[in-house]
């Protein structure tokens, strides 16, 4: 199912049927740099059926990024509840394949999921999360409105320093 679309993306839900693609993704070394490791094919299946589960659940979860003028899958972008240095927080994400990087897709997709979000789900906030020295993800949180607000060692990622962003919904009443 459609979630929303850019200007040039789709942004849907994911079916068992991406996992091929999906897996091209996420078990690429130079997609994945900033992660613990590149995925396993069992991993990315567990990706996709642990965010089936967040879609009935929550009515939201992280969603495939497809081109529109090709369909092709180039990526992931969406939104968890997630544990983030002892708080829960509701994580924006994102993960473009690395030949479609430096074209705006990163920005377009979060910032519309972000949109989606505040509108939509009526979320109060959103944060992201990104190793100290992944640049593009902190260009990106940062282009759409977001704050660095903390910076802690990541237990679930290395032990790195990571930088959290995050955003206030303005129109949220309180």
């Amino acid at each position: 199912m459609n979630i929303f679309e850019t200007e040039r993306l789709i942004i849907r839900e994911y079916s068992m049927s991406d996992i091929n693609d999906l897996s091209t993704i996420q078990s690429n070394s130079m997609t994945m740099n900033f992660w613990p490791t590149p995925f396993t094919l069992q991993q990315t299946e567990n990706w996709i059926l642990d965010n089936i589960e967040r879609y009935n659940k929550l009515g939201f979860g992280r969603w495939a990024v497809i081109l529109k003028d090709n369909n092709i899958l180039i990526g992931d972008c969406g939104i968890i509840v997630k544990d983030i240095d002892g708080q829960d927080k509701n994580d924006l994400g994102y993960i473009i394949h690395y030949p479609y990087w430096q074209k705006g897709f990163a920005f377009e997709a979060a910032n519309a999921c972000k949109e989606y979000a505040f509108t939509k789900l009526g979320l109060k906030s959103l944060c992201a999360n990104m190793p100290y020295d992944h640049d593009a993800s902190r260009k990106v949180a940062e282009k759409i409105g977001m704050k660095r607000v903390k910076e802690f060692n990541n237990s679930r990622n290395r032990n790195i320093l990571t930088y959290l962003y995050s955003c206030e919904n303005e129109n949220k009443k309180l």
